[in-house]
């Protein structure tokens, strides 16, 4: 199993990106789905996060900037981001709760998988 992150680059404050992670491989159900970033110097946190039924949750630095959505069918996540602040720069990692299994699924028996960072910069 791959997640397979896009979107990042350089973007001007109060710009806009996208990012999207697609998982990739043998997969029965994705359940919680998000976007986490680490700056220079700096841990990893949550940005947001998505359930499988669209139950989402940010970090109140994000509130009201960012959007996170889901397509299930297409195991993928998207990240919309707007208003983009300096301090928005960071690697950004995806990553995905997945049941390889019908059996991991009703053993609650997931897989933590992250994908590789698509760096952000904001900057003028």
């Amino acid at each position: 199993v791959q997640l397979q992150a896009y979107g990042g680059g350089l973007v001007q404050p109060g710009g806009s990106l996208r990012l999207s992670c697609a998982a990739f491989g043998s997969i029965f159900s994705i359940g919680v789905m998000g976007w986490y970033r680490q700056a220079p110097g700096k841990q990893r946190e949550l940005v947001a996060d998505i359930t499988s039924s669209g139950k989402t949750n940010y970090a109140e630095s994000v509130k009201g900037r960012f959007s996170i959505s889901r397509d299930i069918a297409q195991n993928t996540v998207y990240l919309q981001m707007n208003s983009l602040k300096s301090e928005d720069t960071a690697a950004y990692y995806c990553n995905a709760e997945i049941f390889r299994r019908i059996q991991d699924y009703y053993g609650g028996n997931a897989l933590d998988a992250w994908g590789l960072g698509t760096l952000v910069t904001v900057s003028s």
